[in-house]
């Protein structure tokens, strides 16, 4: 089974930065789409930004202008620069992988533990 370690995660003042990483398994055959997401407290879990394996990214339109997302795929790891931080990006951010593990299995999405962002005013 694929594991994602995230890291980075805390708490910050409002208008501040921080930087979140998420290592896969060096087992990992061929990673496609990689992607954050988040979940605030009585919320459903929204996009924040994937990244594709030819380096295209899409944002949720909350985060555009803010926030930065990239991958160094020799290290399986995929990263969020968040900057210019607000109260609402308050939530439980999970990274995202999409895997093959072998050349003969199945791609499947596989989840990190989820790490705690807290902006305060």
């Amino acid at each position: 089974q694929v594991q994602l370690v995230e890291s980075g995660g805390g708490l910050v003042q409002s208008g501040g930065s921080l930087r979140l990483s998420c290592a896969a398994s060096r087992s990992i055959f061929s990673i496609n789409v990689m992607g954050w997401y988040r979940q605030a407290l009585g919320n459903q879990r929204e996009l924040v930004a994937i990244i594709r394996s030819g380096g295209n990214t899409d944002y949720g339109d909350s985060v555009k202008g803010r926030f930065t997302i990239s991958r160094d795929n020799a290290k399986n790891t995929v990263y969020l620069q968040m900057n210019s931080l607000k109260p609402e990006d308050t939530a439980v951010y999970y990274c995202a992988v999409n895997a093959l593990i072998d050349i003969g299995g199945t791609w499947r999405t596989y989840w990190g533990q989820g790490t705690q962002v807290t902006v305060s005013s």
